[in-house]
């Protein structure tokens, strides 16, 4: 069964845009991953200042290879050469969950 994992991340009102453009920099880096079943990077629609990054996974031993992998340190490491870039976010939580039902549109 698939696993989901959110991180929350808190940034200030008018650097959402900046979170938004350094995800799409690093678009696909997952995606060939092991296990790695989906990405979405959410976006709030009303005065809430906190982004949701959900990848979704096989399980949790393919989630926690991801995290020590090659790909997950250059996903996450400053380009060679490239001015230091502060971090967008204030705060960040990751949350864990397990799919216990729902439906699929048709």
């Amino acid at each position: 069964m698939s696993i989901i994992k959110i991180n929350a991340i808190t940034v200030p009102a008018d650097s959402g845009d900046e979170l938004a453009k350094r995800f799409a920099a690093r678009a696909g880096a997952v995606d060939n991953q092991d296990g790695f079943e989906g990405f979405e990077l959410l976006q709030p629609t009303d005065d809430r200042t906190t982004w949701l990054v959900i990848t979704r996974w096989r399980d949790e031993e393919s989630f926690e290879a991801w995290k020590s992998s090659k790909a997950f340190g250059h996903g996450h490491a400053q380009a060679e050469g490239e001015a230091p870039q502060k971090p967008v976010g204030m705060s960040a939580e990751l949350w864990s969950y397990k799919v216990a039902g729902g439906s699929a549109a048709k």
